[in-house]
C-alpha cells in the first residue's frame, strides 16, 4: 500500500535526475569532507511542489530509479559501497574486495542417509555472489567479499574456471581459488592481468599456502566429506598473502576499479511500477534443465521467493532454504540478475566457457518487479553495465546482489512467476 505527501524539489546544478543518461564518474580520490549547505533559492527557481508517493511498509520515497547515488563522499567514517549501496566502514568500502570460489554441490551428508549442500561457511557475508554451471551441469559459486574483518575463514574453496575469473576482473577483486581448469586459467592467473590468493597446487606458479588450512578428509570446516569439499580459506591467512605478494590493497591505488552497479540513493526505493511482477524466479526453470543449471525439478529446483515485507528474495535449492553454516542464516539478497551468455563445452572433460564480455540479454529482479533490458560489457576491467529497452542503465536497490550467468542456448528453460 502506498500513501502520496507533498515534497518540495530542489534543483542543484549537475545533479543526474534520470538512470544512466550521464556516465557516473570514475572512482575519485576521497577526503574526509562535509556536504555544504544548499544555497537559497530565488522566487524564479522555486518549483511547484512535486507529488511523492511513499512505499507505507518501508518508509521510503518512490522513484529511486530516478534518484541514484550520484557523489559518494565520507561522512563520520563512514562510505556508500560501490557494492551494495550501503553506509559502510570507508576503510572497507575503498579496499579492494576478495573473490573467492564456493562449491555448491549435493553430496550425501557424512554419516547420515541424507543430502544436502557441502557446507558453506561466512557465505552470507558476501556483497555479490556469482552462480555459473561447470562440467556435469552442476552450478558453482563465487563470493565477492568487503565485509570480512569479522569473519575467521570462508569456505569450502573450490578450483577455477576462466569466466569467474573474467567476472572478478570486472570488480578489481584478489581471487581467491584451490585449484583450476589449467589449460584456460593458468595463462590468465599467471600473469599481472589478476592479482590472485592461490593454493600452491599444479598449474599455480606463485602460490599462498600460507592463506589456507591444511585440507583433509578428517579436518577442516567440513570434515567428513571427500577432500575437495574440505578446503577453507582464513583471513587472517589471507591479509598475510596479500601483503607477502605486494598487492595494492586499495581500488584508487591498483586504479583499475570503475564502478559495480548504479543504486537508488538513501530514502528512496527503485520501484520499477510499470514492470511486470516477479516473486518466484527460477534461473534454471523447474522442467529438468539437465544442460544448462542443474537438474532438479519441481520443489528441489533452485529458486529465490520474494518477500515484501523486507523485499529480499530468499534463495532455495535441492528442496531445502540454502543457509549459511557459519550462523544458520539463509541466504538472501535485494537484486536477482540474470545475464544470458552464449556458452559451450571445450573438450573432452567437459569444461566449459561462456563469453562474458560484448553484450547480451538480460533481466534484473528488484521490488518484486522483472526489468528486461541487456548487459554490456567492454572490456576485461569494465563493469558489467545492465540497460533497459531505452539503453538507461537500470538502477538496483540498495543491497545484495546474486547474478545468474545463464547459459544462452539453455535459456529457454529459465522462468518466473
Amino acid at each position: 500500500m502506498k500513501k502520496k505527501v507533498l515534497a518540495a524539489v530542489i534543483i542543484a546544478a549537475g545533479l543526474l535526475v534520470g538512470c544512466g543518461k550521464e556516465e557516473e564518474p570514475s572512482l575519485p580520490v576521497i577526503q574526509n569532507m562535509t556536504p555544504e549547505p544548499v544555497a537559497t533559492q530565488t522566487p524564479e527557481e522555486t518549483q511547484e511542489p512535486e507529488e511523492i508517493e511513499i512505499d507505507e511498509n518501508s518508509g521510503l520515497k518512490m522513484g529511486g530509479e530516478d534518484h541514484p547515488i550520484v557523489e559518494r563522499i565520507i561522512q563520520d567514517g563512514k562510505m556508500q559501497s560501490y557494492l551494495t549501496g550501503e553506509w559502510k566502514d570507508a576503510d572497507v568500502v575503498q579496499r579492494r574486495n576478495m573473490a573467492v570460489m564456493i562449491p555448491n554441490n549435493n553430496l550425501k551428508v557424512p554419516g547420515t542417509s541424507d543430502t544436502n549442500t557441502v557446507p558453506q561457511h561466512g557465505i552470507s557475508a558476501a556483497s555479490i555472489i556469482y552462480e555459473a554451471p561447470v562440467e556435469g551441469r552442476i552450478t558453482r559459486l563465487m563470493g565477492i567479499f568487503e565485509d570480512y574483518d569479522d569473519l575467521e575463514k570462508i569456505g569450502p574453496v573450490r578450483s577455477s574456471r576462466d569466466y569467474y575469473v573474467y567476472e572478478a576482473m570486472a570488480y578489481d577483486s584478489i581471487y581467491c581459488n584451490w585449484g583450476l581448469a589449467v589449460p584456460y586459467v593458468a595463462p590468465i592467473i599467471n600473469t599481472d592481468r589478476i592479482d590472485n590468493v592461490s593454493q600452491a597446487l599444479s598449474g599455480i606458479d606463485v602460490g599462498a599456502p600460507e592463506a589456507y588450512e591444511n585440507k583433509s578428509s578428517g579436518k577442516g570446516i567440513n570434515a567428513g566429506y571427500s577432500l575437495e569439499f574440505t578446503s577453507n580459506i582464513t583471513i587472517a591467512g589471507y591479509k598475510k598473502a596479500v601483503e607477502r605478494l605486494g598487492y595494492d590493497t586499495t581500488y584508487e591505488e591498483h586504479g583499475r576499479f570503475e564502478q559495480a552497479f548504479t543504486f537508488a540513493d538513501d530514502g528512496y526505493i527503485a520501484a520499477y511500477e510499470d514492470c511486470p511482477a516477479a516473486t518466484v524466479i527460477y534461473p534454471g526453470g523447474t522442467k529438468g534443465n539437465k544442460g544448462g543449471y542443474g537438474s532438479n525439478t519441481g520443489d528441489n529446483a533452485i529458486r529465490f521467493e520474494y518477500n515484501e515485507e523486507d523485499r529480499l528474495y530468499y534463495r532455495y535449492q535441492y528442496g531445502h532454504p540454502q543457509v549459511d553454516a557459519e550462523n544458520d542464516e539463509q541466504l538472501a539478497v535485494t537484486n536477482v540478475v540474470f545475464k544470458i551468455c552464449h556458452g559451450e563445452p571445450r573438450d573432452d572433460h567437459d569444461y566449459l566457457t561462456f563469453g562474458v564480455h560484448g553484450t547480451g540479454d538480460a533481466y534484473v529482479f528488484t521490488n518484486g518487479k522483472v526489468i528486461k533490458g541487456t548487459w554490456q560489457r567492454d572490456s576485461d576491467y569494465a563493469p558489467n553495465l545492465f540497460l533497459d529497452e531505452n539503453g538507461d542503465e537500470i538502477v538496483f536497490n540498495q543491497g545484495k546482489t546474486w547474478i545468474c550467468n545463464i547459459w544462452k542456448e539453455y535459456s529457454e528453460y529459465m522462468e518466473w512467476e
